[in-house]
């Protein structure tokens, strides 16, 4: 589907460590001086579901497939960055070919580890980002403005409109404020607008509050100010220590597990932020259950029968019949299959069923 995370923020965050912890490799070069990363790293990381592991219960398949969903370790912005300091101009063309960003804000004191501002300031840190993505879009969009001018001077259909949404865009992103708060979100020409320029700051943002092992229980000062500020902006936070992030690599589940609990932590930092960013890609997950495997196959949110057939073999979608359904809750509470046939949970639909989050799905097909 080519839908991606792209991991951004200042250099010295904890960006590439958290790259690291998401891959459950050292892949990404991680040391304490800015710009230690240059070319953006890319990985294909697994989604964490747990009802695959209740499916293959009853199952008891070979293997267990999830979905996944790539993640992009982009390098640390500066001001400037869309003038092109510090290499701006190449980071923020890799930012544009993200759909999600990750913005990893550093939320913890640490005099041995180099701030490139000098001091923890988690909000200032994201003003410098949010300006440079702002004033990128601003350099865009007025280009923009200048072809819509002379279509609008020409009597172009459509063309009027078009600029007079983009002058109020323009006059917005100038007051400093970012595309995705933007008033008219919902008129069609904001739409094409974000579609064709792939505007920075419209696109959907988490922010990773980076935290000590000290505030993983209980918010520090940083985090309770990052959370207010991302209210106002309708954005996320998900708190994650990246550096027990890092230490949970070649641990097993049951390991991982254990050292969290020890911690008083019920769950990953990682893995909220892995499923929030499925979410905010707009995908869902449908199941396939066999004795070879218990599979996840991602689709978008709305796909069509045929259409999610096609993830798993286009003549699926070609030679389409119908789809044998199963509510992921009717498969677990009957016992599988078969169980759930008798129960009468088994469901025969056509070509115009909206596949739904957690269905499990047999298709019949006719090539």
């Amino acid at each position: 589907m080519n839908l991606c995370v792209g991991i951004v923020g200042l250099p010295n965050v904890g960006k590439s460590t958290t790259f690291n912890a998401l891959t459950k490799a050292q892949n990404a070069q991680s040391a304490n001086y800015p710009f230690c990363t240059i070319e953006p790293n890319k990985a294909m990381v697994e989604v964490p579901d747990s009802r695959l592991f209740e499916l293959a219960k009853i199952v008891k398949p070979e293997k267990i497939l999830h979905s996944l969903i790539e993640f992009v370790d982009i390098a640390g912005l500066v001001k400037g960055a869309s003038k092109g300091e510090g290499l701006g101009n190449k980071f923020l063309s890799n930012i544009r070919e993200t759909e999600v960003i990750l913005h990893i804000v550093r939320c913890f004191d640490e005099e041995n580890i180099t701030h490139v501002e000098g001091s923890v300031d988690p909000i200032r840190d994201i003003e410098i980002i949010n300006t440079e993505l702002i004033l990128a879009d601003i350099e865009q969009l007025s280009k923009k403005i200048e072809k819509l001018t002379k279509e609008a001077k020409a009597n172009q259909k459509g063309a009027k409109e078009s600029l007079e949404l983009a002058n109020a865009l323009l006059e917005h992103l100038n007051k400093g404020l970012s595309a995705s708060v933007f008033e008219d979100k919902d008129n069609e020409n904001y739409k094409k607008l974000i579609k064709e320029l792939r505007l920075l700051s419209a696109k959907e943002v988490i922010y990773g509050a980076n935290v000590d092992e000290n505030a993983l229980n209980e918010d520090n000062e940083y985090v309770k100010k990052l959370k207010v500020y991302a209210a106002k902006q309708n954005h996320e936070v998900v708190k994650l220590c990246a550096k027990i992030e890092e230490e949970l690599i070649g641990l097993s589940d049951e390991e991982a597990d254990e050292f969290l609990n020890s911690l008083g932590v019920k769950e990953s930092g990682l893995a909220q932020i892995i499923r929030k960013a499925f979410f905010k890609l707009g995908l869902i997950s449908y199941f396939t259950a066999g004795e070879i495997e218990v599979r996840s196959w991602t689709i978008r949110k709305g796909y069509k029968a045929p259409k999610a057939a096609s993830v798993i073999h286009n003549d699926f979608e070609k030679g389409f019949i119908k789809a044998e359904v199963i509510s992921y809750e009717d498969y677990i509470a009957c016992g599988g299959e078969n169980a759930a046939k008798e129960a009468g949970k088994l469901r025969l639909e056509g070509k115009d069923y909206l596949v739904e989050d957690g269905d499990v799905i047999h298709f019949r097909f006719n090539v």
